[in-house]
């Protein structure tokens, strides 16, 4: 039996043979706005940052006799920096850009820069209530704040740090990393507002002032549609509520209010659903075809005005 010989592997689909390829690939997109674009990926489909960050991990392992002397030691303790600020692993960044420092080279300056950065960065992050928030180092944990302006306060002093880290990193990657931390910060703000809202008597109100404030302050952002998403979210699930609260067949119920509630969501699962070529597309409209398919059973067992 005669073995077929294997096929040549294009070069697009071949490992990385050095360091040097990585980190041309990884310079290339250093300055990329991920505020307002997707991060970019390689030919496998995968985040450009996190493979770069794993590539260049493999090749230290693969090639470690090599790698020895130690003339890649600052290049590579950088380029692994850069790529972490962008998976907001920002201890371990500073970390690296330290090490890449310790080479007295051309990119010891910016390193140490960076550093610094990483640090008051990883320091503002912390500040304000967010359930869930990945711990860096081994932080106390936050307590709940003991009203809405104690909460606010938190946020606040948290967008000041950033928007002050934002000037000194103007022009550098970081500038983009600092308005995305910005925009988590107003979206952890909205959502303390909205996980709350049942417990104040205007927290309603005031839930759906926050996610319209995210939605206003980041309309640029990649994520705008998703802003709007959570506040129709919110829309609906109010509806849901008033309808537990106020059965359709009780005197208690206001077909204008419930309305009205019905109206804001379906205008805006619309308003995403007509956005071609975006992701959410398709998601808002199953979300808004849900939603109408309970509004269809409510309108069944009550009189209209």
């Amino acid at each position: 039996m005669r073995l077929r010989a294997a096929l040549p592997v294009p070069p697009q689909y071949q490992p990385a043979a050095s360091v040097l390829e990585v980190v041309a690939t990884l310079r290339r997109h250093l300055m990329d706005d991920t505020y307002r674009f997707e991060p970019a990926r390689d030919f496998s489909g995968r985040n450009v940052y996190r493979a770069s960050l794993i590539r260049l991990e493999s090749l230290e392992r693969l090639h470690a006799e090599s790698l020895r002397a130690g003339h890649f030691d600052d290049v590579i303790s950088f380029s692994k920096a850069r790529a972490l600020e962008r998976l907001r692993a920002y201890d371990l960044a500073a970390a690296s850009h330290r090490r890449a420092a310790e080479r007295d080279g051309p990119l010891r300056e910016e390193a140490l820069r960076a550093a610094a950065l990483n640090d008051a960065i990883a320091e503002a992050v912390q500040l304000g209530f967010e359930p869930g928030r990945p711990p860096i180092g081994d932080p106390e944990p936050v307590p709940v704040p003991a009203d809405a302006d104690a909460a606010i306060a938190a946020f606040d002093r948290r967008v000041a740090l950033l928007e002050a880290v934002g000037d000194d990193a103007a022009g550098t990657p970081l500038a983009f990393v600092v308005k995305e931390e910005v925009e988590r910060s107003d979206e952890a703000r909205a959502r303390y507002f909205v996980a709350r809202r049942l417990l104040d008597p205007e927290g309603e109100v005031r839930g759906l002032a926050e996610l319209q404030r995210v939605a206003t302050r980041h309309r640029d952002s990649k994520n705008r549609n998703r802003h709007v998403l959570e506040l129709s979210d919110l829309y609906a699930a109010l509806a849901q509520e008033y309808v537990r609260a106020r059965p359709p067949e009780s005197l208690w119920f206001d077909p204008a209010s419930f309305q009205e509630l019905v109206d804001s969501a379906t205008q805006l699962y619309e308003a995403v659903a007509n956005q071609d070529g975006t992701p959410e597309k398709l998601e808002a409209a199953r979300r808004l075809e849900a939603f109408l398919a309970f509004t269809l059973r409510v309108d069944r067992d009550r009189f209209t005005p």
